[in-house]
């Protein structure tokens, strides 16, 4: 069975879809740990109640985030992760980081990417009156929210529409497609090769995998 590990910085409701889709048998892996940058993250308390080890590192214990990143790094691969899931990770990861786990590193982005990377993506998408708006799990890549697509997720904007309406309907979406993702790479049939993203053995096109 596939080991992962769960990176959090704050609510941790996309961890909680991968508990629950691990605990139903939708993801044939274990989530080994859950970390955080941030000692009160109740993503730490969903794992915590799921019997899943919790750790926090301080950010301000380490002199930069290089050194940050190394003893994350080393705390991680105490569990030997298959793979190591993003889920509201709130910090750029260095380079270095990201090279150690190259291929078995995914995020999750509230736009359609390559729309809109980085912060204030639904205030983005209200002031554009943009007609669609959604979430996207890509392979992390050194490049900020720029690795290859894997699955994207659309829903309506309304005239009309807060910013919480559309976050509250964009998580909607990201609870259902963030478990499929990760049980894909559980079950071998999701890969990275020459930079793009496979599944199936089938390379996937530039906005990811899309039924027919």
């Amino acid at each position: 069975m596939k080991r992962i590990v769960v990176l959090v910085s704050g609510e941790g409701s996309n961890l909680q879809a991968l508990i629950d889709a691990c605990q139903q048998g939708r993801i044939n892996a274990k989530i080994s740990a859950v970390f955080s940058n941030k000692a009160a993250a109740y993503g730490l308390e969903r794992a915590r109640l799921a019997d899943i080890p919790a750790h926090a590192l301080d950010v301000k214990a380490y002199e930069d985030r290089t050194a940050f990143d190394v003893a994350l790094a080393d705390a991680i691969e105490t569990f030997q992760p298959d793979l190591v899931v993003l889920a509201g990770y709130m910090r750029i990861l260095s380079a270095e980081f990201v090279q150690r786990f190259a291929g078995r590193m995914i995020n999750i982005h509230p736009s359609l990417l390559p729309k809109y990377p980085g912060l204030h993506t639904h205030r983005q998408a209200i002031e554009n009156q943009d007609a669609e708006h959604g979430t996207s799990v890509h392979f992390v890549t050194e490049e900020l929210d720029g690795g290859p697509v894997i699955l994207q997720a659309k829903v309506p904007v309304f005239a009309d529409d807060t910013q919480e309406d559309l976050v509250a309907r964009v998580q909607t979406q990201e609870h259902n497609i963030y478990p499929l993702v990760v049980g894909w790479f559980a079950d071998e049939r999701l890969s990275l090769k020459n930079g793009q993203a496979v599944l199936d053995d089938n390379p996937l096109s530039v906005q990811g995998y899309a039924e027919d």
